[in-house]
């Protein structure tokens, strides 16, 4: 399967720096998402073969299309990351990204450090579109870093290769606080004549409908909107409230998962997880949240998660 853009809007999960690794995607592309996107993989660190990249780079047999997101600026090393994601099949498109903000990165001159210098980030686009043998390059750009020149940064995506951007509506130093301009986005659409993906503060079939109307975009990208309710695309797309048991199904699938793909350790890491998910309305929250955040075993969490979610008077209030 391709990415569509014939068959528009296509619902995009955007990719979160320890969220969306794959048991995530997996759940989530059980609730129709279209496309879903790696986490952020560092250039350099798949053109020097770390291990923990290579397991960052595995993918579900559900994600079809598939995304791989990479951060870079030098044009070498990117080209050499190119060489190892091209011998993995499954792979669609292979999108830079423009707009994280966090300072590490940013130091490095990766992610939105790339919008103080267009002609390395245009350089970053030619060289992914040159040597990837993948059917699409995308890029993922905010809408400036300081001040907002997102109709320069737009065209030369376009100009560089780009077969579609993702649109953050907000510049670097709006980070993840700022309102996102909705009236930037639509003018980026409006002004090229590539798809053009809706990002920013997207939580809801509402806001997600009033979006894709408002700014005419030829899909939308959900990040944070679905960490907790990973049934956030089904809920938009089919217009449906999720009931309560299948909420607490998709809970346990997901530590499932999780606990196949970390092994034991994933109970740890899966504790911010139930952290957003205990947040929609469940009484008694805080005390499971501070159970949880002690617990180690595999079995002893199971009985935790599905005691809260499923039998205890921690119910959603309605």
């Amino acid at each position: 399967m391709s990415i569509d853009f014939t068959n528009k809007p296509l619902y995009f999960l955007a990719p979160l720096a320890g969220l969306t690794d794959l048991p995530f995607r997996s759940v989530v592309k059980k609730f129709g998402v279209d496309v879903t996107v790696s986490e952020m993989i560092s250039s350099n660190a798949l053109a020097y073969g770390s291990k923990k990249t290579n397991k960052m780079l595995e993918k579900s047999s559900l994600e079809d299309p598939y995304s791989i997101q990479i951060a870079g600026s030098d044009p070498e090393i990117i080209r050499r990351a190119i060489d190892v994601i091209n011998k993995l099949d499954g792979i669609d498109c292979i999108d830079l990204n423009c707009g994280c903000p966090v300072p590490k990165v940013v130091n490095n001159l990766q992610g939105s450090a790339l919008l103080t210098d267009l002609k390395k980030m245009s350089n970053a686009i030619k060289t992914i579109k040159k040597y990837s043998n993948k059917e699409y390059t995308s890029v993922k750009i905010r809408l400036g870093f300081s001040e907002k020149n997102h109709l320069e940064i737009a065209k030369i995506c376009e100009d560089s290769g780009a077969d579609f951007i993702a649109v953050h509506g907000r510049t670097r130093s709006g980070k993840f606080k700022a309102s996102v301009d909705y009236d930037a986005i639509a003018e980026i659409k409006s002004s090229l004549n590539i798809p053009v993906i809706a990002n920013g503060d997207i939580d809801s079939k509402e806001k997600a409908n009033w979006v894709l109307d408002y700014t005419k975009c030829d899909g939308i990208m959900i990040g944070r909107g679905a960490v907790g309710r990973p049934w956030i695309f089904k809920e938009i797309k089919d217009n449906v409230d999720i009931s309560k048991d299948l909420i607490t199904d998709v809970v346990l699938e997901h530590f499932y998962q999780m606990i196949n793909f970390y092994g034991e350790y994933g109970v740890v890491l899966f504790r911010k997880h139930l952290h957003t998910y205990s947040k929609y309305g469940y009484q008694g929250a805080s005390e499971f949240r501070d159970l949880i955040n002690r617990v180690k075993d595999v079995n002893e969490a199971k009985d935790i998660i599905e005691n809260f979610f499923r039998y205890s008077k921690s119910r959603l209030l309605v």
